[in-house]
């Protein structure tokens, strides 16, 4: 199972969500795909996705589930991958997300769905409680960032995540615009393949 992360002001219906749902459709394994709206609350936000991860854990314990995350959902993953000790994948992650988005305190939009929320400094609260200022296990973690993120410093990402497997492309954006490239290599880190 893959569980999608999405960022800050995002959906569901993000370009690299939906890219990496049909590819998995395509390969026979819609099943193991998942990714919901995360509310505006952290803290909601992270007891949805622990919900979802104790029916993982607990209808295929075998095969834990592997994290996505993109931008602040990197930010979600890694936390999530420590406590359950569980394998990440972080496109773009927002590192030091409570600093990165206190400029966004007051009313805000969703980019996909156009619906409007208030970002309060509750919510930067509840991500500074969620900080992990040092990852245990560097190997559960492949870091992917393109040196021409126009929000985040992919620095910060490579140093926090030293010892991960990384994957550093110069140019792109945020958005990380070669994410078509590694959905194969994505499905295949979180050990799937096609069903037979």
């Amino acid at each position: 199972m893959i569980i999608y992360l999405h960022g800050f002001r995002s959906s569901p219906a993000s370009i690299k969500a939906r890219a990496l749902q049909q590819r998995m459709s395509a390969r026979g394994l819609a099943d193991a795909f998942w990714c919901e709206a995360l509310p505006a609350s952290p803290q909601a936000a992270i007891a949805l996705i622990e919900k979802q991860l104790e029916y993982c854990l607990a209808a295929h314990p075998a095969l834990p589930p592997t994290l996505v995350g993109s931008s602040l959902g990197g930010y979600y993953a890694t936390w999530l991958a420590e406590k359950h000790e569980l394998k990440a994948v972080l496109v773009n992650p927002a590192v030091v997300a409570p600093l990165a988005l206190e400029s966004y305190i007051g009313p805000q939009t969703n980019m996909y769905t156009g619906a409007t929320f208030e970002f309060t400094a509750r919510h930067i609260a509840e991500l500074r409680a969620i900080e992990v200022t040092r990852i245990k296990v560097p190997q559960r973690y492949w870091l992917l960032v393109e040196t021409g993120d126009q929000d985040l410093d992919y620095h910060v990402a490579v140093e926090k995540y030293a010892g991960a497997h990384q994957t550093v492309l110069e140019g792109g954006d945020h958005g990380f615009s070669r994410w078509n490239d590694y959905l194969d290599e994505v499905i295949t880190y979180a050990g799937l393949a096609a069903p037979r």
